[in-house]
């Protein structure tokens, strides 16, 4: 099983964390502030209503900024405030289906918006690491089904990918420019597709899930056979934060790494993850195949290789892709009965850290 965040690291760490307000990053400020360290959040306010981040409240909050990451003069300020150890750079445009319908946006917020975090980060004096948080969409995916390592070729075949797998190139430049030298760790981390509770983002397929069988609908899929590296948001944010410890104390020499399912599993296909969402909340099948009809494209088979997090951090998911499936559909079950969203979180990662 793998290893959890040491909590002697992270107690009085100043972390300043962008997209803290999304669903993940939501999650993250939750679990580091229950780790003692001291959380400065910068991110844009939540696009959906409900939010995890609404539901949740300051939780996990030592201070917070509301605006665009692209907000040089802002976000300059905001990082001289919190004068941080480790930066976590979750904050993006994340879908890929309004990417095709914003591609300069999408590439503005992806690119630049990392490249001004990165420039307002090189004043800083006590900064010690800085882990980027792009995508398993990075790599130039030839739909193969095989299982991308680290060193593959970066691509993209939607404007979503390809602002991730350019953010990828701009941080490897600032690394090498200018953050080598002055001793500060700065890496990448390609996180597989995250489930779990209090994700409310349009055209995802768990909040698509949840949104339908609360508003009594037949779900529509667009692609029931594709397959992903499902993960629970738990399993990804432990990637994470054992990657930045190894990055802070310079134990690592990885710049890059994979964070998901083992490919020993057997993949589940986009259909029967929905169907056993829809049955661990009680539901009959209520989703339809609409493949045939005229979309935007997406990759059918996506999978990664994370042995190197294995080997490098002592990383691999606690959780099967079936035990994931099962915790989110519980969370927002328990949910939609009233049960508190925030207790919610905070059960499960006290059950993450314990072993269930």
């Amino acid at each position: 099983m793998s290893r959890l965040p040491d909590q002697l690291f992270w107690s009085g760490k100043r972390v300043f964390l962008t997209g803290h307000t999304g669903f993940k990053g939501t999650w993250a400020r939750i679990w580091l502030s229950r780790l003692g360290a001291e959380v400065t959040g910068y991110a844009l306010s939540p696009p959906t209503m409900p939010s995890l981040h609404g539901l949740a409240g300051s939780t996990g909050l030592t201070a917070e900024t509301i605006a665009d990451i692209r907000d040089g003069p802002t976000l300059t300020k905001a990082l001289g405030a919190c004068d941080p150890d480790i930066i976590l750079h979750m904050a993006a445009q994340p879908l890929v289906r309004r990417s095709y319908l914003e591609p300069v946006d999408t590439f503005d917020v992806n690119v630049m918006g990392t490249v001004r975090l990165l420039e307002a980060a090189r004043s800083l004096d006590a900064l010690k690491a800085i882990l980027v948080v792009t995508t398993d969409k990075v790599y130039s995916n030839d739909e193969s089904g095989r299982h991308f390592v680290e060193r593959d070729r970066l691509g993209g075949h939607d404007p979503y990918s390809g602002s991730k797998a350019a953010s990828e190139i701009a941080t490897a430049t600032y690394r090498d420019s200018f953050f080598r030298l002055k001793g500060v760790h700065v890496a990448t981390a390609r996180g597989g597709n995250v489930l779990g509770g209090g994700d409310f983002s349009e055209d995802r397929l768990v909040p698509d899930i949840v949104r339908a069988a609360i508003a009594g609908e037949i779900l529509d899929i667009r692609n029931p056979l594709a397959t992903r590296p499902w993960q629970h948001v738990l399993d990804c944010l432990n990637g994470y934060f054992l990657f930045c410890e190894a990055l802070y104390s310079g134990a690592v020499s990885a710049e890059s790494l994979n964070f998901g399912p083992s490919p020993d599993e057997a993949q589940i296909p986009v259909g029967l993850l929905a169907s056993s969402v829809q049955a661990a909340m009680g539901l009959g099948r209520t989703w339809r195949d609409t493949s045939a009809e005229d979309k935007p494209r997406e990759m059918h088979a996506l999978s990664l290789d994370p042995a190197e997090a294995n080997r490098c951090l002592s990383w691999r998911a606690r959780l099967t892709q079936a035990e994931a499936i099962d915790w989110a559909a519980r969370w927002y079950d328990q949910w939609r009965r009233d049960e508190n969203a925030l207790s919610l979180v905070v059960g499960q990662i006290d059950a993450f850290t314990k072993g269930f």
